[in-house]
């Protein structure tokens, strides 16, 4: 972490805490919306599809938002222990631009696309 300065350590992890804030925050709009609960008009299969449709929207999107939370809470952690900011796959630093771009990643601009790479395989 020592390429990264104290100021621009600072602004990454508030913009990690404001990453997370929101999606705590919009997770909870998510459990408050009486959108998600009535229903009106249709007969019992329609509200059916209806309801079976929100229920997968919600399990995708609660997926995504906790793996997200995860990545997040990670590089706070890493942050905290002086590890962040350094490539786990090469042990490169990874510049500031890059993490500002995606403060959650956790590699080197080579090695993600070599991971892609192997993804496509």
């Amino acid at each position: 972490m020592h390429h990264l300065s104290g100021e621009q350590v600072a602004q990454i992890k508030n913009l990690l805490l404001e990453m997370r804030q929101k999606i705590l925050s919009s997770a909870q709009e998510q459990i408050k919306d009486p959108s998600n609960i009535a229903f009106e008009g249709g007969d019992e299969i329609d509200r059916a599809n209806i309801e079976t449709e929100r229920y997968i929207n919600l399990q995708r999107l609660k997926t995504r938002e906790l793996k997200l939370l995860r990545k997040i809470d990670y590089a706070l952690y890493k942050i905290e222990v002086g590890t962040y900011g350094i490539c786990e796959g090469c042990g490169v630093e990874i510049p500031f631009e890059r993490l500002m771009a995606r403060p959650v990643t956790t590699l080197c601009i080579n090695c993600k696309e070599l991971e892609e790479e192997g993804e496509h395989e």
